[in-house]
């Protein structure tokens, strides 16, 4: 039994923070500027929302625009990194919120950048196996609450949001084979050094530091080594770009769109480069949400079919990339 993409929806906070505002706050950037290294223009940012806030608001909009009933669904799986606590699992919650049935599954998974990819491939898993035949499959973040409120570099890229994709059996070609990856080495490049376990919060780890940058931030905040995301990025891509076709049977010419995780606009311009994919097939579909973590495939993917470049029995690429350092990717048939 495959497993097929049946509807995606999307939710954001209420909230916007334009580049406008960020150039007013710190008064050292232009708008263009901004937008010319980030390709964003605007992003939404929670309020004191919670996670289950906004994935609830995700799973409520596809039950009201797909006509989904909350009792179809036999198993959540929720994608964040922002979990409303240590424990229970945040997916309990928004089980309980969203009406689901009490003989669903929950469970939460702890990835970013690729983490609707491998939330496709555990859906695809638990179908497969015959443990459930509707996935709700719900990614979601609050990632701007782990930024310190004077770093520049990171307040003008990252954004909140959540995403619901309703997964389901299907005897049609659906989710394709995946590609898979991990390189724990690279932790370091993309983290929040403080606050849980290995480094508790104490005095040092919320002492604040300054770069030459002027960008403050605590150990407690988190981190991004630009260059070196962008260098382990362009190292991963493209053979798993090509392993994707590889494993799928597929040729760049059977595949009508190119959707990668939306880390910046000029990340995605480098790696579209690297790949020699074409400017018509590859999305990129950053300027109004900033980069989302694990909903930025699913916003590009719900974007895409509003504007009716992926309608029913196209294929499309979908590929994550960025923190643990993790990657992957699938071709999915709309």
């Amino acid at each position: 039994m495959n497993a097929a993409v049946r509807a995606v929806a999307v939710y954001l906070p209420e909230k916007v923070l334009d580049n406008g505002e960020l150039v007013r706050q710190f008064g050292t950037w232009t708008e263009s500027k901004i937008f010319s290294k980030t390709g964003v223009v605007r992003r939404h940012v929670v309020e004191g929302e919670l996670v289950s806030d906004l994935a609830v608001g995700a799973g409520k909009a596809l039950f009201a625009e797909h006509g989904v009933r909350p009792e179809d669904v036999d198993f959540l799986l929720l994608c964040t990194e922002c979990p409303d606590r240590f424990l229970p699992s945040t997916a309990c919650t928004v089980q309980d919120r969203l009406g689901l049935r009490k003989d669903a599954g929950a469970l939460d998974y702890n990835l970013g950048c690729s983490g609707y990819v491998y939330g496709l491939a555990l859906a695809k898993g638990l179908i497969a196996g015959g443990v459930a035949r509707k996935v709700l499959l719900i990614t979601a973040d609050t990632i701007t609450r782990t930024i310190h409120p004077r770093d520049k570099s990171t307040r003008a890229i990252f954004g909140d949001a959540a995403a619901a994709t309703l997964l389901e059996a299907s005897d049609k070609e659906g989710v394709g084979s995946f590609s898979l990856g991990t390189d724990g080495s690279g932790a370091s490049k993309l983290m929040i050094p403080a606050g849980a376990w290995a480094r508790p919060s104490s005095p040092e780890t919320r002492a604040e530091t300054v770069n030459r940058w002027g960008n403050v931030r605590t150990l407690e905040n988190l981190y991004m080594d630009g260059p070196e995301v962008l260098k382990f990025t362009l190292d991963v891509a493209p053979p798993c770009f090509h392993e994707i076709l590889k494993l799928n049977g597929v040729g760049l010419s059977d595949v009508k769109l190119v959707v990668l995780h939306q880390a910046s606009r000029m990340l995605l311009e480098k790696v579209r480069d690297a790949l020699q994919v074409p400017e018509e097939k590859f999305v990129i579909d950053i300027e109004n949400y900033g980069n989302t973590t694990s909903s930025t495939i699913p916003i590009a993917l719900r974007d895409m079919e509003r504007e009716g470049r992926l309608t029913e029995g196209d294929r499309v690429m979908v590929m994550g990339f960025g923190v643990g350092l993790s990657w992957g990717g699938t071709v999915l048939r709309w």
